[in-house]
């Protein structure tokens, strides 16, 4: 099989194209490294079964020729910065929505049928059951990268029933691990080695949080599609376990060997569209005999010692 990896640069692409090519799929990473990393790829790309197409989702013809042969795409090219989505409205709505637009006429044109998607537990709001099922009712959109990945499981869904194609979505919480390279505990390590005295933590410290390895959450998504079955399978994937947001710091302090005085800035969200609480129902994809194998602070520490191992990623975003 030959697999269209878009965002393949990246942090949870890159570790999906490793496992694609160890399972001896041929893979075309898509990416227009804007975010995505070549060291990522680095060993990837000594494989004459992967090679990179520097290019962007939006753009159309570069999609469509590069799709030319492959018989699956694998769709994680995103915006992901979900804090920030509101300084550049336009941002989620072009690189979430408009994206996953193009990748479907792209595929609908050159014939290719089967699509897996990263999108997101954020399409969930504030909803009012926990552990979230992926059959619960949706809630008011709170984020713009929310609504942008919603729509984006509606046009796939809407292209799956209109041209027979089949998708697996996967509605991830917050992954953690080795690339990481945005997020929280990226955040907390470079504060707390410019500053090991004091830390701001947005918020009160006591939003509850699910993470997941992203070895894990490869593996999930790996067992999904092996065993896809209907037009379009959504999944959860997280992890059974939260930890809030002190617990967390508490974890990369000790790992970093610091104590640093906690200034909050108050209040249960640290910004708005930050649910205060994150715990998905994984019960679907554990049924297909997966299963988180690290815990919650393992992959909080394994990132921490990644970022440590790898300072230029502390500088390589802004």
């Amino acid at each position: 099989m030959k697999v269209l990896v878009t965002g393949g640069a990246g942090f949870i692409g890159s570790h999906l194209v490793d496992q694609l090519l160890l399972r001896g799929a041929g893979v075309v990473v898509y990416d227009n490294l804007s975010t995505g990393q070549k060291p990522f790829i680095a060993s990837a790309l000594r494989s004459e079964n992967c090679h990179l197409v520097n290019a962007d989702v939006l753009d159309r013809d570069s999609l469509r020729k590069a799709m030319d042969g492959c018989e699956m795409v694998a769709h994680l090219a995103a915006n992901a910065d979900v804090r920030r989505g509101l300084e550049r409205p336009e941002w989620d709505l072009e690189q979430n929505t408009m994206a996953t637009s193009n990748v479907l006429e792209a595929m609908r044109e050159v014939g290719v049928k089967r699509l897996f998607f990263a999108s997101s537990g954020a399409i969930y709001g504030e909803p009012e059951i926990y552990p979230t099922p992926e059959d619960a009712p949706l809630p008011i959109q709170t984020s713009l990268y929310g609504a942008s990945k919603l729509a984006a499981e509606g046009l796939i869904t809407a292209y799956c029933h209109g041209y027979d194609m089949n998708a697996a979505i996967f509605r991830f919480v917050s992954i953690l691990g080795p690339r990481y390279s945005h997020g929280h505990v990226f955040d907390f390590v470079r504060k707390l080695l410019a500053n090991p005295d004091q830390v701001h933590v947005l918020g009160d410290g006591q939003q509850q949080k699910s993470y997941l390895h992203v070895r894990d959450c490869v593996a999930a998504m790996m067992r999904a599609v092996e065993q896809q079955g209907q037009n379009v399978e959504i999944f959860n994937l997280g992890h059974d376990d939260v930890c809030t947001v002190d617990d967390s710091l508490s974890w990369i302090s000790a790992r970093l060997g610091v104590q640093p005085h906690r200034l909050y800035a108050g209040g249960e969200r640290g910004w708005v569209g930050d649910s205060p609480r994150v715990q998905l129902d994984c019960s679907k994809i554990k049924a297909l005999g997966w299963k988180p194998t690290h815990s919650i602070r393992e992959s909080v520490e394994a990132t921490v010692d990644d970022l440590l191992a790898n300072r230029w990623l502390l500088d390589a975003r802004t």
